[in-house]
């Protein structure tokens, strides 16, 4: 029998949701930014709500929207694994850090594995180190390696 891998999409749907958690009532981040749904953050207020479809919308939107900022500043071709790990990443850290990034640098000069090792230094938020982020950041770079031949 022959199986088919998911594509990026899939798999980052169910990492970022899976790391984010669904909350349909706004609620402050642990550095106190107003969030929703799955991790989202632009133009929440506190006592802001949504349906759990409307979550699922947005998950969606933003993740293919973190996709394609991957894809953009990206100048190698990517494993679905990998595309799903950074897009994970961009979607919790933003894309400009991510552009910004010694990450997408060594990504960019074809060093695949020190970018996937670059993840776990990225567990901080506000100066506090993150026990989330730190089971987060291992699991995306494990995801990341192991789209790597």
């Amino acid at each position: 029998m022959i199986q088919h891998k998911k594509t990026w999409l899939a798999i980052a749907l169910t990492a970022v949701a899976g790391f984010e958690g669904l909350r349909t009532e706004a609620y402050k981040d642990p550095v106190g930014i107003p969030t929703i749904c799955f991790g989202y953050t632009a133009g929440v207020e506190i006592g802001d709500t949504a349906t759990v479809d409307e979550c699922k919308q947005l998950l969606t939107d933003e993740v293919i929207s973190h996709g394609l900022a991957v894809s953009n500043a990206v100048t190698v071709d990517l494993s679905h694994e990998e595309q799903a790990a950074y897009t994970s990443f961009t979607y919790n850290v933003g894309a400009a850090a991510f552009q910004r990034s010694t990450l997408l640098r060594k990504l960019n000069s074809d060093d695949r594995v020190g970018a996937c090792n670059e993840l776990p230094r990225w567990v901080y938020a506000s100066g506090v180190k993150l026990p989330g982020l730190v089971k987060r950041r291992e699991a995306e770079r494990e995801l990341c390696l192991s789209g790597i031949q």
